[in-house]
């Protein structure tokens, strides 16, 4: 997936099947937005983006995509969970819960984090993956992000989150919600040492994390349509007991509404993020000013 940002569109020929020959089941996908089938080859030529504009969600591996061809250096990949309460719901056993998406995703834990480049500039990223318990954050998570916030403070380079999340683990109690702390200390290590920390909010966005690190970024960029909020919106409606906007939550809401600095379509977000770099380094370190002059990126 490493050509997966880099790619440019193709238009779709349809291929032609000799008498009796089978279409495999996988060639096609159905966008859950407008329900229309798309070809896969075209819908990955177009980035996962429907022709409506509705942005399917991209996998961890995917994401890391957005840096330069064979840039990324994976770090803290020895660092594997465990079970500390020895949880035991009625649905699952945590080890057992964790070997499945272990086995299913090929990651070891929801966040994959390490160091690239983006058109030439050095920076730490961390990116999760929703498919592995919902994306949440327990010990690990926290762990390897921690590690990467106070590697880009040494390193003095920025730091870029890419985020979709239910939030904390609940299977690892107390000990994730700790988590949430232990980051944003680093995060602050990161702040002092004068270097941005980017978060790039993808759907879902729910629940702890956007009580944490995710909305404390000097810079927030979020996809359109992205679903971000603490509790969801039927939670509210049942406990306000009104009727909420259609498009509450979304990420042209939260922009409105001044809870994130940009929405950014998939195919312009490298571009975005290289030019937010830039400016950065040209300004030599954060500063008011040096986020004053991000917020011109898209004018």
């Amino acid at each position: 997936m490493k050509e997966f940002f880099h790619r440019t569109p193709k238009h779709f020929t349809a291929a032609k099947h000799d008498k009796g020959q089978q279409i495999p089941d996988n060639m096609w996908a159905k966008c859950p937005s407008c329900s229309e089938l798309i070809y896969n080859k075209q819908l990955t030529d177009n980035l996962k983006v429907c022709k409506c504009g509705y942005h399917m969600r991209l996998t961890a591996r995917e994401w890391l995509g957005l840096l330069d061809p064979d840039s990324f250096v994976e770090e803290d990949g020895d660092l594997a969970p465990c079970d500390p309460l020895n949880f035991v719901s009625a649905k699952d056993v945590y080890t057992k819960k964790l070997q499945e998406n272990q086995e299913r995703t090929g990651l070891s834990d929801a966040l994959i984090s390490g160091r690239g480049v983006i058109e030439g500039r050095s920076l730490q990223i961390a990116v999760s993956e929703f498919t592995f318990i919902g994306g949440s954050m327990g010990s690990v998570y926290g762990e390897r992000l921690a590690r990467a916030a106070e590697r880009a403070s040494e390193r003095n380079v920025a730091l870029l989150t890419i985020t979709a999340t239910g939030g904390a683990r609940q299977h690892e109690g107390v000990l994730s919600l700790m988590q949430m702390a232990k980051v944003n200390m680093a995060l602050t290590r990161l702040t002092a040492a004068g270097q941005p920390h980017i978060a790039l909010l993808v759907d879902p966005c729910y629940a702890g994390i956007i009580a944490s690190y995710a909305s404390v970024a000097d810079i927030i960029i979020a996809e359109p349509g992205a679903r971000i909020g603490f509790a969801g919106q039927r939670v509210i409606e049942q406990t306000i007991r009104q009727k909420l906007p259609a498009h509450f939550q979304t990420a042209e809401f939260m922009l409105e509404h001044g809870m994130i600095d940009l929405v950014v379509a998939r195919s312009e977000l490298r571009m975005t993020l290289a030019r937010l770099l830039q400016l950065y380094a040209t300004n030599g370190s954060y500063t008011p000013a040096a986020k004053h002059q991000t917020m011109m990126v898209n004018a």
